[in-house]
């Protein structure tokens, strides 16, 4: 006899909520507010409980452990703004999704790491990972190809807000703003250019234009969109 799954959260049954105690919803916006303020670790079902003054025993009458907290939690996130109209250019409703994973992951810090992985099934997922197979298999018909051209899509999308997460990391850690901490380390810079042993990194600092990070991500999409088209002859 084999042994069955064990239930889902996507596929078990859900509890009618009790009268005058938090249902789902409120526990998984409780933990979203948790995880963006002080980061996913700082979440645990107990704060959570805590934090909307409830028994944690209540918690567990809707959501077995923390991992199904988590993948709600991620789900919720990516239905918190609507799908982005399909135009049927695939290069621009590509372009919209990739703008739309962006501005969720910023929002929500730790969602980046969480959504590299297993992709989520929850409800507001599937939708959205819908939307964007049917943008991506505008660009070709073969299915596998459209997979992977919107995973090169994600995977930058996760790369460049990786990068810009971290930038954040280092102001909080060093209390300095990007420029304050170029001024600090201004004149260390000034004697590497003096030495002439760097002469790009010199033209870099001293020719090169500031670059904000909206337009830098828009430059790094327009490369994989454009590597895209020529790939698959588009």
């Amino acid at each position: 006899m084999t042994e069955s799954a064990p239930a889902s959260v996507w596929t078990r049954p859900r509890p009618e909520p009790r009268r005058r105690a938090p249902g789902v919803e409120q526990y998984v916006a409780a933990a979203l507010a948790i995880a963006d303020a002080e980061g996913l670790g700082a979440v645990s079902m107990r704060r959570v409980a805590g934090d909307l003054g409830s028994g944690t025993a209540s918690l567990y009458r809707y959501i077995a452990n923390r991992d199904e907290l988590v993948d709600l939690m991620i789900d919720a996130a990516q239905g918190e703004d609507p799908l982005p109209e399909p135009t049927h250019d695939w290069r621009v409703d590509l372009a919209a999704v990739a703008h739309a994973l962006r501005a969720t992951l910023l929002r929500h810090p730790w969602l980046a790491g969480e959504m590299a992985g297993r992709p989520s099934l929850g409800p507001n997922a599937l939708r959205r990972s819908e939307s964007a197979l049917r943008a991506a298999a505008a660009l070709t018909p073969d299915i596998t190809l459209a997979g992977l051209a919107l995973g090169a899509v994600r995977s930058y999308v996760l790369g460049a807000v990786a990068g810009q997460q971290a930038a954040r990391r280092a102001e909080q850690r060093s209390g300095l703003t990007e420029e304050q901490w170029q001024r600090s380390v201004g004149p260390y810079i000034s004697e590497i250019i003096a030495a002439g042993e760097h002469p790009m990194l010199a033209r870099r600092v001293l020719e090169g234009e500031e670059v904000d990070p909206d337009e830098e991500f828009a430059f790094g999409l327009d490369c994989v969109l454009d590597g895209l088209a020529a790939r698959l002859g588009a």
